[in-house]
């Protein structure tokens, strides 16, 4: 799934293949994203339900087809046809995945596994620009996607020799909840699609999701089996780290999103070369998911979440100091410290996640984990690239200018969350000073 990455730099050679105008070719992001995000959390739950190795195997077959019918899509229409079938394959799977890897270990394993699965999402971002790139020229724009294609076929086979679940005590499905979450969620994207520029439509999208998730909301607290139990959020905790994994996911996206056009301007280097560049920030993630598994065996998650902050933060304003004359060695490290931070955050993250859900609903809190990161990519997309543009119109100097600020905003994100992480840290340690006063103090 992260090896879809490389749909980015094939965006020229569609427009090429189809005859298609630029805008056109958002579509192509928005059918995928927008179907495996509305489609995860339900996904998820189902997975608890009949048993993650069965949604594992529906997800690696559908991926399979859909990966040779984009390949083979004789019409723009076909191939968003087919990226939605692909939106499918991938919500299946990564709804799934966090819960199928852990399911297979005893529960003290739980975050070295996870820790090894992010850094396996790491290694496929690092393939997906670096190693498409040369397969992109070599057999033209379908490569991105006929390649995968027994990547998937063999992820299918292999899952037969997975451990089947016991069967356990059917549970009904809240589908009017899958329904309305599904409804919310596709606008939602869609308004943030259109807030670049906004129209009237906007307002529309927005509208519409919001009275969305209130009606999921009313429906999820009388379910009798609700796809995902509001009461988690009641903990103070559990909804801030949510919040912070958009969050961080957003600014994060600076460097998929605006680093391409900085390298582009720089006079000899060639899109392989670029494409290793870009590949530095998922190297920090393949560094820090084992690292943050280890750690995890001495230290709290939280506080591997904070340093994770800290370091993506730092990272994102190494790059925010990039100059029209490149420094590449300090590029790289900056990119390198970026994602070290983010693989940390993400393990300590769904660390917690898991850790706050019962067992027996692992594959909503892996989907939880998987649908706020999109949701966070998605709206990384929109508010930074409105930001660059409002910035590069304004901007004397245009390009670099619009560039050092972005990435500045950018890197402000993840140090308001450490300034609000220590705010909410000293309140507590407050509170509970004075409650145990009160309980020494005599009467």
């Amino acid at each position: 799934m992260p090896l879809d990455s490389a749909v980015n730099i094939d965006f020229p050679a569609i427009v090429a293949r189809f005859g298609l105008p630029i805008p056109m070719i958002q579509w192509i992001v928005i059918a995928y994203v927008l179907t495996q995000t509305s489609l995860m959390l339900s996904f998820g739950r189902i997975g608890d339900m009949l048993g993650y190795r069965r949604i594992f195997l529906f997800g690696t077959g559908i991926s399979a087809i859909a990966f040779l019918a984009c390949a083979l899509a004789p019409t723009y229409g076909a191939l968003l046809a087919a990226r939605v079938a692909q939106g499918i394959g991938a919500g299946l799977i990564l709804s799934c995945g966090p819960a199928l890897a852990t399911s297979l270990f005893p529960e003290a394993m739980r975050t070295q596994i996870l820790a090894h699965y992010m850094m396996m999402f790491g290694i496929g971002s690092a393939l997906g620009p670096s190693v498409f790139g040369v397969l992109i020229e070599r057999f033209g724009w379908s490569a991105v996607f006929s390649f995968r294609a027994p990547i998937a076929a063999v992820a299918f086979l292999l899952a037969w020799t997975l451990p089947r679940p016991a069967r356990g005590e059917r549970e009904p499905f809240d589908a009017a909840g899958g329904a309305l979450l599904a409804l919310a969620l596709s606008f939602m994207l869609l308004a943030l699609n259109r807030l670049r520029p906004p129209g009237p439509e906007t307002a529309v999208f927005a509208a519409v999701a919001i009275a969305g998730l209130v009606l999921f909301y009313r429906q999820e607290r009388r379910a009798p089996k609700p796809i995902i139990d509001f009461s988690y959020f009641r903990d103070a905790d559990f909804a801030v780290i949510n919040v912070s994994n958009a969050l961080i996911n957003l600014s994060a996206f600076s460097i998929m999103l605006l680093a391409p056009f900085y390298l582009s301007r720089i006079p000899g280097l060639s899109l392989p070369a670029a494409g290793l560049v870009l590949a530095a920030s998922p190297f920090g993630i393949i560094v820090a998911a084992p690292m943050a598994g280890r750690l995890a065996q001495g230290h709290k998650p939280r506080l591997i979440a904070l340093i994770g902050t800290a370091l993506s933060g730092t990272g994102l304003f190494g790059i925010s100091l990039s100059g029209s004359i490149p420094d590449i060695p300090i590029l790289v490290l900056s990119m390198v410290t970026q994602g070290v931070g983010l693989g940390l955050f993400q393990v300590a993250y769904f660390d917690i996640v898991t850790a706050a859900i019962p067992a027996q609903n692992r594959g909503v809190a892996g989907a939880l984990g998987m649908a706020t990161r999109t949701i966070g990519t998605v709206s990384g997309a929109t508010v930074l690239m409105l930001v660059f543009q409002s910035l590069r119109t304004t901007a004397p100097d245009g390009f670099m200018t619009a560039f050092q600020a972005t990435f500045r905003i950018a890197a402000a994100i993840p140090a308001a969350l450490i300034f609000l992480e220590f705010k909410r840290y000293r309140r507590t340690s407050l509170i509970a000073s004075a409650a145990k006063t009160a309980e020494t103090e005599p009467r």
